[in-house]
């Protein structure tokens, strides 16, 4: 007699190549978001040497960010093809990710503005006294770069959770399927008992 796989054995090859190939597909968008965005409020400028400046200044962040847009995209994926998804109690917290995400970003740009890359900023810079106040808004220019690491820090703190709760509940997976394996053996073996008396 032939065991039928279920479903979640046939489909975990397959589920993990497309969770990794959409993982590593908005990963790379996110970089050449980050270059359109540096091209595009850099007008003054040779789009190659404004890409070759953020690169030069900004490679963490840049990398950084496609890093944990991957992770944080290929463990949602992943896990919603197996029919769990690890994300399903922590709305607020991938808000919170999400949102640090976009910070880091957002602060990295202001650190190539010495350089002359991203010019269009000085336009956001000049609103921030009127927004925050002078205090803060110097505060936030003078230490651009180090709330940008903190923000990818909390992205990949956030991939690093979530990496671990799919560990658990893939290890939970496993045992449930040994389970289920085992269960067909027993089955089969009382099946075939009666046949050999």
């Amino acid at each position: 007699m032939t065991i039928t796989k279920p479903t979640v054995m046939r489909n975990i090859n397959y589920n993990f190549k497309r969770a990794l190939l959409t993982g590593i597909l908005l990963g790379s968008i996110s970089i050449l978001a980050y270059i359109i965005i540096v091209i595009v409020t850099t007008p003054q400028l040779l789009a190659s040497f404004a890409i070759k400046a953020a690169f030069s200044i900004n490679p963490l962040i840049i990398y950084g960010t496609a890093v944990g847009v991957g992770v944080n995209t290929f463990i949602s994926s992943y896990s919603k093809g197996l029919g769990c998804r690890v994300d399903k109690k922590r709305k607020g917290i991938l808000g919170i990710s999400s949102g640090s995400m976009a910070l880091s970003a957002f602060f990295s740009f202001f650190s190539l503005v010495p350089l002359g890359c991203c010019g269009s900023w000085l336009l956001v810079l000049s609103y921030l006294p009127a927004i925050f106040g002078s205090a803060l808004s110097v505060s936030l220019i003078q230490y651009s770069k180090p709330l940008s690491y903190i923000g990818l820090i909390i992205v990949l703190g956030f991939a690093g959770i979530s990496a671990f709760k799919l560990r658990s509940e893939l290890k939970n997976q496993q045992r449930q399927q040994q389970k289920w394996i085992d269960e067909q053996n027993i089955d089969n073996s009382t099946k075939e008992r009666p046949a050999l008396e």
